[in-house]
């Protein structure tokens, strides 16, 4: 299981790692994106537009790439901001208990990473106060505490980082979620304004002309679809090949 996690993970990686170049050298790969051509609305893909252009003559790879960019970036900066509230937040409630865990347990559209990081942090704060919350039982952290060790430190030194598998894994997963929830933002016209490349809107966009210039809707579509797929892989890859386990059931193996 764990050779098949590997796999998985080096497949998956290599995926977004290949997306991400792409992305990168968007401007050495294809056209810009902005430029319109009225006369060539809805052209199939041919040698000069190797996609196509899509209901403004607009070149569709050179959009699907640099749409690549703001999907990573919103990923990343969602699952960043998310996991350090959240793993902060319910650290702390995992190691203190009482009033204050009890306090962080109940749960602008014009800015999607503050929106989907304010949604988002709830998840990663009671995974790791699951994590802490058992972890504290164990006996070095009594011995810490007996050789005067602070909470923070405690916390910082030893319970998260022995939580951080568990919450790597959880970040990959998320950061699909968040390039799923941005998409589906900018389908809806509240994502990234235009003319801002992005693969929700360039969906939206394409729709009403999808039988007749389908490449419109299926490049964007196929890039979010196997974006979501690497990362997917890349995180059952992560927990196979970590062994991740709640800290419960360690506790009873040991």
């Amino acid at each position: 299981m764990r050779a098949r996690g590997r796999r998985g993970v080096v497949f998956g990686a290599a995926a977004l790692l290949l997306l991400a170049l792409a992305g990168a050298a968007a401007p050495l790969l294809a056209p810009d994106p902005y430029v319109t051509d009225l006369g060539a609305r809805l052209a199939a893909p041919h040698a000069g537009h190797a996609l196509g252009q899509d209901s403004l003559g607009r070149d569709v790879l050179a959009r699907v790439l640099h749409g690549a960019r703001i999907s990573l970036a919103v990923g990343v900066s969602v699952v960043v901001l998310s996991l350090l509230v959240g793993a902060t937040v319910g650290a702390a409630a995992g190691y203190l208990g009482g009033r204050f865990d009890e306090a962080v347990l109940g749960p602008s559209l014009g800015n999607v990473v503050l929106a989907l990081s304010l949604l988002g942090w709830t998840g990663y704060a009671r995974l790791a106060r699951a994590e802490v919350a058992a972890l504290r039982q164990r006996e070095f952290v009594q011995a810490a505490e007996a050789l005067g060790a602070g909470p923070g430190r405690i916390v910082a030194r030893h319970l998260l980082p022995l939580a951080a598998p568990v919450l790597l894994v959880q970040a990959t997963f998320g950061m699909a979620g968040a390039m799923v929830a941005e998409s589906s933002l900018s389908f809806l016209g509240l994502g990234a304004p235009p003319p801002l490349a992005s693969w929700g809107a360039m969906i939206d966009e394409g729709r009403p002309f999808l039988l007749v210039a389908p490449h419109v809707v299926v490049w964007p579509g196929l890039a979010l679809a196997l974006t979501v797929l690497a990362l997917q892989l890349v995180g059952d890859g992560l927990r196979d090949a970590l062994d991740v386990r709640s800290p419960r059931q360690q506790i009873v193996t040991t």
